[in-house]
């Protein structure tokens, strides 16, 4: 069993099992048709309920063969031009190139005497990354697994910043269309989702700043404690930027933390014609970055930013066998004292790759490409008189709804983009998303893909309404 073991006596058993796997991924993806196969979980489990775990190949190749068709055969392909769902980004190379890297090497980023080099490059890239966001020379920060997990420190911040013993006296604010994981990490935080007060937004799915003001001045009145407002800089239906400098001043103005939710909107700090839309974030406390949404990177890859690191002192604790307090005093970087989480993957490397070969403008030129197919999109969209849309997008979301001719009742339609949005990903010609707007069913493009081009959408479009069409015939017929 030790054959297995990677090390100096293994290299090249190495090379030939990953040169092998590269190989068949390679092919796979130059012969993929479509985003999906369509096969259905009453298909796929009872090929993965056949593998008996207790009698292993004991061979890479067969290993390989083996997960033709428990996985690769039927994964959902996010680089396919037709993958048009979620907010999942295709890769780019020099990342996929340092997930190699990384994997292999295996650096745990909590101990300096773990990583080392890594620990450096994480550091470099936050502060990159703050620098681009502006917060100035005592930002500070650290890559976590997801926005999920960055909202929920941001927030245990500001609950420690609060400096109040009354948890139930505490509030936050965020929009309507603010991510879940806000009230996730209110019920987490002991404050309960209570705590969350939900600000109406606009026509363009933006928090209402005088909504917001209000709501504010109602909590100092009733003697609760304004602990944080959470705008958002891409929400994930609609893509839609808070006004960031009219909530920074109200934040301000009532001494609450400011968190800038931009795990979607994060690919503007890259780009070269849209970096204005984040004016405003430059005066936020804390900073979410989802560098696998719109930095084109493999998840996971994410950091929480903060404008004073000294603030990242109330995730820090000291264990005596990993980071004891005088490692402090003898200035030795170890990445634990600012994280929720211990053992961590060099996820930053992928990040460091890819802007060592491709550049920040590189990155920046792709976002800039699936924003401007978004604003190709909705033009599409607007001009179809078969599809109601629902907003202008700010960055690369279009939500729409397909509507029939003449009088159908609104449930009847509600029906029709369910089944057309199930029939195709069952056909495996394409995917998207679904959401519902003021109570009712609609649709949803994310546009990560550079590839996808306003005839991929015009297609997909005629696709959707060709199920909702049949569905509505067939029910008329039953009717």
């Amino acid at each position: 069993m030790r054959s297995h073991l990677l090390n100096d006596t293994t290299a090249e058993s190495y090379r030939r099992s990953v040169t092998e796997g590269v190989e068949r991924v390679a092919r796979k993806l130059a012969t993929t048709r479509g985003p999906f196969t369509g096969v259905t979980p009453a298909e796929l489990a009872p090929v993965v309920d056949a593998v008996d775990l207790d009698r292993p190949l004991g061979d890479a190749s067969a290993a390989l063969d083996e997960l033709e068709d428990v996985y690769l055969r039927d994964a959902v392909y996010f680089h396919h031009p037709r993958y048009l769902a979620h907010l999942n980004c295709p890769v780019v190379i020099p990342a996929v190139l340092g997930e190699a890297v990384l994997s292999a090497v295996n650096s745990s980023l909590d101990t300096w005497d773990q990583s080392a080099g890594a620990t450096l490059i994480e550091r470099k890239l936050i502060a990159w990354t703050a620098a681009r966001a502006g917060l100035g020379p005592l930002a500070d920060g650290v890559f976590t697994s997801g926005g999920t997990q960055s909202n929920l420190q941001a927030l245990l911040l500001a609950r420690e910043e609060a400096g109040t013993a009354d948890l139930s006296k505490l509030r936050i604010f965020s929009s309507e269309c603010s991510h879940f994981s806000v009230q996730k990490s209110a019920t987490l935080l002991g404050l309960g989702r209570d705590a969350v007060v939900s600000v109406p937004v606009d026509g363009n799915r933006r928090m209402q700043s005088v909504v917001l003001a209000a709501e504010l001045e109602t909590c100092r009145a009733e003697g609760l404690v304004p602990m944080a407002v959470v705008a958002t800089a891409g929400t994930t239906d609609f893509g839609s930027i808070d006004p960031l400098p009219e909530i920074a001043a109200l934040a301000e103005e009532y001494g609450a933390w400011m968190h800038v939710d931009a795990a979607y909107g994060c690919g503007l700090l890259a780009s070269t014609t849209r970096r204005h839309l984040l004016d405003g974030i430059e005066r936020a406390d804390s900073v979410t970055v989802d560098y696998h949404k719109s930095f084109f990177q493999p998840v996971s890859s994410s950091a929480l930013l903060v404008r004073d690191g000294a603030c990242l002192r109330h995730a820090t604790y000291h264990a005596d066998y990993l980071n004891p307090r005088r490692t402090v005093a003898e200035k030795i970087p170890n990445q634990v004292d600012k994280s929720l989480q211990t053992t961590r993957r060099f996820d930053a490397l992928k990040l460091w790759m890819t802007l060592r070969v491709m550049g920040a403008d590189g990155i920046g030129e792709l976002f800039d490409e699936v924003c401007d197919l978004a604003r190709a999109g909705h033009d599409l969209l607007a001009a179809d008189p078969r599809y109601d849309v629902v907003v202008e997008p700010q960055l690369s979301t279009l939500v729409y709804r397909y509507v029939p001719e003449g009088v159908v009742a609104p449930a009847e339609i509600d029906r029709a983009n369910l089944h057309a949005r199930k029939a195709l990903f069952a056909s495996g010609e394409a995917v998207v998303a679904g959401t519902k707007v003021d109570g009712r069913q609609y649709l949803k493009f994310t546009l990560l893909n550079p590839e996808t081009t306003v005839a991929d959408i015009a297609a997909v479009l005629d696709l959707i309404a060709g199920h909702a069409e049949q569905y509505l015939g067939e029910n008329l017929v039953h009717a």
